[in-house]
């Protein structure tokens, strides 16, 4: 296995078994750190550098957190427009980069544009984790979903996995890379704009992960162990800043999971995980059951960039 130490996290695609593993005893090493609402010195000496070209509240913040309770310290920015690469010049994504390195030890980047973090990978003498690129993947956000599956179910292996949403979006991407490492079954369901493209269904083929499609969660939810949600209707990735206006879309029926719903059709086990923020997909009355697991996975969010951030700074092997 590789080590992680000065490592960038990029992608899920090239991501070995042992080392998804790997990722989870160090997480679950330094969880009661954040269980206990501690900090601790182990990267008392290290700075984060956080360049997050798209608006991002749980991504960011969950980074900024690790940091903290690793004793380590953080600068950056949340706003492109507040940078020299938002305004006038346009700074391109290599210029920027050969100047955050000199600014911390790691740089963590959120991009509307899929590869600029491979891109500022190339340029950095830094370690660069990938917080969102475009349409692209969200590696360190399914890192979190499958340290919460397991950390929930005891095991990844043997599960089937729902995926409902836009088949788009980049943590779609990413958890179809990383279950092709796992004994696990996925369902795929989508409005057909939204479905999986050729070219991704190409690569599960490849990676031969076991997976199909459905028209409506109705029809599957009862085969389901964890019920993987992103909305349906949602602002455009590729977009540094999007303000929604006035007519906003709602979710049809067959790509919602309601607590009736639930109740009627889906397993007494199954867990629902939704990486947020959510529409009307997934209703408020459903955080009350014993389903929701979306608020475990945002502490989760935390306990695994600590993980991440420990490895690729070398303070842990």
């Amino acid at each position: 296995m590789r080590s992680f130490a000065g490592r960038d996290i990029l992608s899920l695609k090239d991501f070995e078994r042992a080392e998804f593993a790997h990722i989870f005893e160090i997480a679950d090493r330094l969880e009661p750190i954040a269980r206990e609402r501690r900090n601790t010195d182990l990267l008392a000496h290290k700075t984060l550098v956080t360049a997050f070209y798209q608006p991002s509240t749980r991504t960011r913040l969950a980074h900024e957190a690790a940091m903290h309770r690793l004793g380590g310290h953080v600068t950056g920015f949340s706003d492109a427009k507040m940078t020299r690469a938002g305004d006038f010049y346009q700074e391109s994504i290599k210029d920027t980069v050969h100047m955050l390195e000199y600014y911390g030890d790691a740089i963590v980047m959120r991009h509307f544009q899929q590869g600029a973090p491979h891109e500022a990978a190339k340029w950095a003498s830094v370690p660069v984790i990938n917080a969102g690129d475009g349409w692209g993947e969200h590696p360190t956000q399914v890192l979190t979903d499958l340290y919460t599956v397991l950390s929930e179910m005891g095991t990844i292996d043997g599960l089937t996995f729902l995926c409902i949403g836009d088949m788009r979006m980049r943590t779609m991407h990413s958890i179809g890379y990383a279950l092709s490492q796992f004994d696990a079954e996925a369902i795929f369901v989508g409005p057909e704009e939204m479905s999986l493209t050729d070219d991704f269904k190409a690569e599960l083929d490849e990676r031969n992960l076991q997976y199909e499609e459905a028209e409506h969660v109705a029809d599957v939810i009862h085969r389901a162990d964890v019920i993987y949600m992103e909305p349906v209707v949602q602002a455009d990735y590729t977009a540094g800043r999007d303000e929604r206006g006035e007519q906003v879309g709602m979710t049809p029926e067959n790509y919602q999971v309601t607590r009736k719903l639930m109740a009627d059709k889906a397993k007494s086990d199954s867990i629902i995980l939704h990486s947020l923020p959510r529409m009307d997909e997934l209703p408020p009355d459903v955080d009350g059951t014993r389903h929701a697991r979306y608020w475990e996975e945002a502490y989760n969010g935390v306990v695994m960039r600590m993980a991440l951030l420990a490895l690729v700074l070398g303070a842990m092997e």
